[in-house]
Parts: C-alpha cells; structure tokens; sequence
C-alpha cells in the first residue's frame, strides 16, 4: 500500500512539474521578444534602425465654421512629436488658437481656432504648418454653419431620421398581406429578392466604408484592414449567436414539453442543463424519450412545427437588427454631411432615401409571411422589428451630426456590413430548406429572376439619392 501511495505521489509530482515546465516554455518567446523590443528603443537600438529623416504627418479629420470662426480638428498621425507653427485659410496666413498645445505627441490631438469672418456657399481650403515647413491642407466645397447641440437641432435630426429611416421601412411591411397570400414560386422569388436587397446594402456600406477611408481617415489607423477585420468578427459572432439562441431555444422547448408529459423529464432537464453532452446525444435522448409514449410523440410533431415558425422568425429579426446597424452608419453619414456642409436637405433627397429604405421593410417582411403565428402576435412582431430596423437611424444623424468621427463611422459600417452577411448566409440557409428536395434552389427561375430584381431595385433606388 505504502508504495502504492509513493507511485501515485510521484506521479502527482511529476505532473505538476510537467505544468511548471510548460507554463515556463510558453512564456520564453514572450521573454525573448520582450528583450528585443527593450533594444529597439535603446539607443543603441535607435541608431541602427533610424538612419533617415522622419517625416511629420499631420491628419486634418474635421472642419467646423461657427460664428465668424473656423474650428480645424488635427492629429498627429505621423512617427515623431510635433509642433504646429502657424494656420492660414486660402493660403493667407490667419491668426490661430492650438489647445490644448502646439506641441502635439503622435495620435494625439488637437483644435486649431481660426477667427475668420467667413462667407456661406464658398469654398475655403484650411491649411496647417508645422514647425519644419510642412504644410498639410483639406478643402471644403461650400462653408455652412456647423449645428449645435441644441433642442431644436436635435429635433431636426430626429425629423429626418424619422423620414429616412423608421417611416419607409414601416411602410415597406405593408407587403406582408400580399406576401402571405401569395403561391410557393412566388414567394421563393421574394425571398431570394431580400438575399438581392440585402448583398446590395452589405457591399454599399463597404464602399461607403472605403470613401470615409481615402477621404477622412489618417492611414495609421489602415482602415481598409480594419474594415475587413470588422465585417469578419461581427458575422462570425452574429451567425454564431443567431445559431445559439435558435438551438437554445429549442431545446427548451423540447424540455418542457417533455416535462409535461413523461416521467424522465428531470433526466432532460438535467441532460440539457448539462453542457458537456453533445447536441447528438441530446438529440438521441428526446428521440428514445418519444418512443415510450404516444403523447411525446405529439410533442415532437409540435416541436416540428415550433422549428418551422422560429427559424423565419429568427432570420426576420436578424434581419432588422442587420439593416438597423447599417441604417445607424447610414445616419452617421448624413449627419456628418450636414456638419461638413455636403448635403443640402430637398425634397428630392428625402423621396429618394424613401423608396431606397421601403425595400428594407420588405426585407424583413418576406422570411416571416408563410409563418402561422396569430396575426394580433404578427402585428406586434412586426412593428418591433420595423422599429429595431429603422430607429438606429436617427440615433447615427445624432452623433454624426454633433460628434463625427470617421474612426466609428468605419466600425459600425463595417459592423452592419458583417451583420448583413450573416443575415444573406441564413436567408440562403434558409430558401434552401424551403424549397422541394429535388429542387435545386440555386439555380431555378424564381430565385435567381428575384436575387438579380433586388440588386436591380436597390441600385436604381439609390440613384435618387
């Protein structure tokens, strides 16, 4: 016994010697890279690898004209600390406040007030010296005075996103009567319509994201790899929440049916609490549970039809939730252009953002419509997801009018932009359960006659605007 005793204790100690081993080894590149970076930024380090002049670069990320004043906002996107000499506007030297100071760190920030007494409708271009010579310019097509955070500006941003975002869509749901009524071909052509609607908007805010790039965004930040590391991670973490709570849900469902009606209902309570079994072995226990009587049998046919009604029900709301994160980079955009003074509010602009965004309320409306949910539940549903999808938008004009920054409006793009991927993915997902076995969804008339329609749609739409 006692050597018993001895093996398993040196075994013990050997294992955990074993830990220590690799816990140190994983630290060793760690260690190593450490001191090669303390080396790089010694000065024996910097000898070696500074052996050419740095060049400043100074990054002009927004104008604002206020009352006989111009507010330049600056960063210092390039390698070294600088120091901002002077200011002019139309290459005539101007008078200049720097705050917090003229010496700016690189990233860091600052504003340049300029006192000019500027003219409405004209063209100025703002330049920035630094103390070395360098000057760095941006030009703005017609000056207009910036809006302050206000009631009544305010009040006007939420006008227009109430006219741009939340009534179209509102109005595109009107289709859902038509859309339930209609024949399977039919409804697979609008279905497939949505996925065209949908790549449309998805790639639309991806060249949105590239002109803010080229336009307003300092390369430091590399904004196009950035965008595309964004679009990745927000589909991934999207379509892998939307399967989550689909399948969470479910097997709930399936619980407490179950619970209601056979003894081993704790046994499923317990296995579906229980993360370390499969969905195979949860899907093998329910299986043999239905087996034993004819009233779980009932309850898997329910549970059928519960996974009929919640799939569109799901790919609906990922739907709005999709269209509503692109509508707030939407929104970001216009109040940003109202700021900068590149947008003048018509009436034409605003017919032109209504019939582009109705499209989007039938979107939303065409997974849900073959769904057999009580219509009073329908309704609700459906003004919720018409909200979710539309709302956002007054949100954006909000902070794109009153703090722009072209750093966030890339983010949330790229953000809608993944969301609206995912939401493609599972629509596909989606048509293809939807249609016969022996069907291919792919390449029959319908779907591809509806796909092409709803890139046409969304193109020609989007040329009033």
């Amino acid at each position: 016994m006692a050597r018993v005793l001895s093996e398993d204790g040196s075994t013990k100690a050997g294992k955990r010697i074993s830990h220590k081993t690799s816990v140190i080894l994983a630290f060793v590149p760690i260690i190593v890279l450490t001191g090669m970076l303390i080396f790089l930024f010694s000065p024996y380090g910097q000898s070696l690898i500074n052996v050419g002049t740095p060049l400043p670069q100074v990054t002009i990320e927004k104008i604002e004209f206020h009352d006989n004043q111009i507010l330049v906002f600056i960063r210092n996107t390039g390698p070294m600390d600088i120091v901002i000499s002077q200011a002019d506007v139309n290459d005539r030297i101007q008078s200049a406040a720097i705050e917090p100071s003229s010496k700016i760190s690189r990233l860091s920030e600052a504003t340049v007030t300029i006192p000019f007494p500027w003219i409405p409708g004209t063209p100025y271009e703002i330049g920035i010296t630094t103390s070395d010579g360098t000057r760095f310019s941006k030009s703005v097509e017609a000056a207009t005075l910036a809006p302050t955070p206000d009631a009544n500006q305010a009040l006007l941003f939420t006008s227009l996103g109430v006219y741009v975002g939340v009534i179209p869509i509102l109005i595109g749901l009107l289709w859902y009567p038509y859309i339930r009524r209609i024949s399977v071909g039919k409804y697979s052509f609008f279905l497939s319509l949505t996925a065209g609607l949908l790549v449309f908007l998805g790639i639309d805010a991806l060249l949105e994201v590239n002109e803010i790039v080229i336009e307003n965004l300092a390369a430091v930040f590399n904004g196009q790899a950035l965008s595309v590391m964004v679009t990745i991670s927000s589909f991934a973490i999207l379509l892998y929440t939307s399967e989550r709570l689909t399948q969470r849900a479910i097997e709930k469902s399936v619980v407490g049916k179950t619970r209601l009606s056979t003894p081993s209902s704790s046994a499923g309570e317990t296995l579906n609490q229980d993360r370390s079994y499969t969905k195979n072995q949860k899907d093998e226990f329910y299986s043999e549970s239905a087996k034993g009587s004819a009233s779980t049998r009932e309850i898997q046919i329910q549970l059928q039809k519960y996974q009929q009604l919640l799939k569109p029900l799901t790919i609906s709301m990922m739907i709005a939730i999709g269209i509503g994160l692109h509508n707030f980079g939407e929104g970001l955009a216009i109040g940003a252009a109202m700021l900068l003074g590149e947008v003048a509010l018509s009436t034409f602009l605003i017919v032109g953002f209504t019939l582009h965004n109705t499209t989007e309320g039938l979107a939303i409306v065409a997974p849900i419509a073959k769904s057999e949910a009580k219509r009073s539940t329908m309704i609700r549903r459906l003004v919720m997801m018409g909200l979710i999808a539309g709302v956002p938008t007054i949100a954006g004009t909000w902070i794109g009018g009153f703090l722009y920054s072209p750093l966030a409006a890339v983010v949330f793009l790229s953000v809608g932009a993944g969301a609206i991927f995912q939401v493609v993915y599972s629509l596909i997902s989606w048509i293809s359960h939807h249609q016969k076995p022996k069907s291919s969804p792919y390449i029959s008339g319908p779907v591809v006659a509806g796909f092409i329609t709803g890139l046409l749609i969304m193109y020609f739409t989007g040329l009033l605007i």
